[in-house]
């Protein structure tokens, strides 16, 4: 099922998803670096790579519940795609009690408490990250229909299910010709 939000012609949801995927996951890095050395500096920066993940999370849900929106329901598409949303929320949430208790700390130095929501929001984000995979690798959801590996360009304003692209006439040609085409 290809995307209903698309930049570009391409989806826009898996596109976003980077950021806040990036961020969050380093954020935890940053803790776990933060914990071994004690350094202010490296909690400073697990707080504003919070901030940052947070901001692109709610930004890449509100494409992702739009594709989901569109999905045929009672499919396990459908149900998988509750699923990464609710699980991605929950994430969103451990990381925003992770965020808020840095706030309020003296010069944004975390507890264990705000340590430990984000270390299990990395968890939980390595489970929905999964299922997201599912989604597209495994179930085609944000995936043109008729997709192939010499679909065209998704610039081109041709739907993927085109094809005869110069290469593929001259590969039939050098074929024809018993030459091979590099």
């Amino acid at each position: 099922m290809e995307s209903k939000s698309k930049l570009l012609g391409h989806p826009i949801h898996p596109i976003l998803i980077a950021f806040p995927l990036g961020l969050l996951a380093t954020a935890s890095i940053f803790d776990l670096a933060y914990l071994v050395t004690q350094s202010a500096t490296l909690a400073t920066v697990a707080f504003w790579m919070i901030v940052a993940g947070i901001i692109g999370g709610v930004i890449a849900a509100a494409f992702g519940w739009w594709d989901w929106a569109h999905l045929p329901q009672r499919t396990r598409a459908a149900r998988i795609g509750m699923w990464h949303g609710i699980g991605n929320m929950l994430v969103l949430g451990l990381y925003v009690v992770s965020g808020v208790l840095r706030w309020q700390a003296d010069a944004l130095l975390p507890s264990g408490i705000a340590i430990g929501a984000g270390f299990a929001g990395l968890v939980l984000l390595g489970v929905t990250g999964w299922l997201g995979g599912e989604l597209v690798h495994r179930l085609r959801v944000s995936v043109d229909d008729g997709a192939h590996l010499d679909a065209p360009s998704s610039l081109s304003g041709q739907p993927a299910t085109a094809s005869a692209t110069t290469k593929e006439v001259l590969r039939e040609r050098a074929v024809g010709d018993d030459r091979t085409f590099k």
